[in-house]
């Protein structure tokens, strides 16, 4: 990394968050430990070639890998009795796990699918790259492909597979990088905050007190969080929605969707879709790219369309 990225950077988070951030990137990636949870396959590399392996000698690697490209659109309304009425039917795209550089097939699906779908705000929710040490090139080069079909404003946050050296970048893309921060969004005079926070899961430089710290208490907030696993401290910090990823959904699932793993602290119904905790609403979404392996089974790639409905006060 160039001193230019680093001062850059220290100017864009802070010096406190980009040492924190760039810190912990530069330590040797761990299995065991570190994180909320105690193992982290997507950290043990020679795992992912045994598992491609087993696949393959089972047979069912490659119908996997052509159901990883059977992507998927989940329309999900969310009610909140405080919405003002001008906000009433706005329409967020949700993007979350891409891994772009992990699949080129599905990258290639996933531009033309969200080419065509209509929308006022889109969001990502992390995970931009395949793996969670190295280059960022080939994951930049599917963003800027990504970036010439969606329609702006975007806003996005980071993932545990990602660096902080991205930014730069994905800002330049045209996308606002949300980082213990948060954006006022008005139409017709009226407002509502978007916020999102840097990796819970692994990198844990998240800090919901300072995303929150401009929004009013009695504005409606949405939070964009890479993981559910803050769902508790994102409810008692007040927002009124959390959008999140990670999970996958578990990605290779038992008939009937049931998720072997989801590499998540959090309850299973967290682990894909909405729901709902104190009174805070919440969507996980299985994302649309690949981890670890390049196939799904039993669990499609998704894109989401929320649509925001004022509901009638409890």
């Amino acid at each position: 990394m160039t001193l230019d990225v680093h001062d850059w950077l220290t100017r864009r988070l802070g010096a406190v968050h980009a040492r924190q951030r760039l810190g912990i990137e530069d330590e040797t990636p761990q299995v065991f430990g570190k994180g909320l949870n105690f193992f982290h396959p997507e950290n043990w590399y020679s795992a992912h070639a045994m598992l491609r392996y087993l696949l393959k000698l089972t047979g069912i690697y490659w119908y996997g890998r052509r159901k990883a490209l059977d992507l998927r659109l989940e329309r999900n309304d969310i009610e909140l009795p405080h919405l003002p009425p001008s906000f009433d039917g706005l329409t967020l795209l949700h993007l979350s796990d891409l891994h772009l550089d992990m699949h080129p097939d599905a990258t290639q699906v996933l531009i033309e699918f969200v080419e065509k779908l209509e929308y006022d705000i889109c969001v990502i929710t992390g995970d931009y790259r395949a793996l969670t040490t190295g280059s960022i090139d080939a994951a930049m080069a599917g963003m800027r492909s990504l970036c010439t079909v969606l329609k702006p404003p975007l806003y996005a946050v980071l993932g545990n597979h990602d660096s902080i050296r991205m930014v730069p970048e994905l800002e330049e893309m045209g996308i606002h990088m949300l980082l213990n921060e948060s954006v006022m969004i008005e139409r017709q005079e009226a407002k509502l905050y978007l916020a999102g926070i840097d990796d819970a899961h692994y990198f844990r430089v998240h800090n919901l007190e300072k995303a929150a710290h401009e929004i009013p208490a009695d504005a409606v907030s949405i939070l964009l969080s890479h993981t559910p696993e803050v769902y508790r401290q994102a409810a008692h910090t007040g927002f009124n929605v959390m959008l999140c990823g990670h999970t996958h959904g578990g990605q290779i699932c038992l008939p009937g969707g049931y998720p072997l793993t989801l590499d998540a602290k959090c309850p299973r119904y967290m682990g894909s879709g909405s729901w709902r905790y104190h009174n805070m609403t919440g969507y996980t979404s299985v994302g649309s790219g690949t981890s670890i392996v390049d196939v799904r089974l039993n669990c499609p790639p998704k894109v989401t369309l929320h649509r925001l409905r004022k509901s009638a006060a409890p």
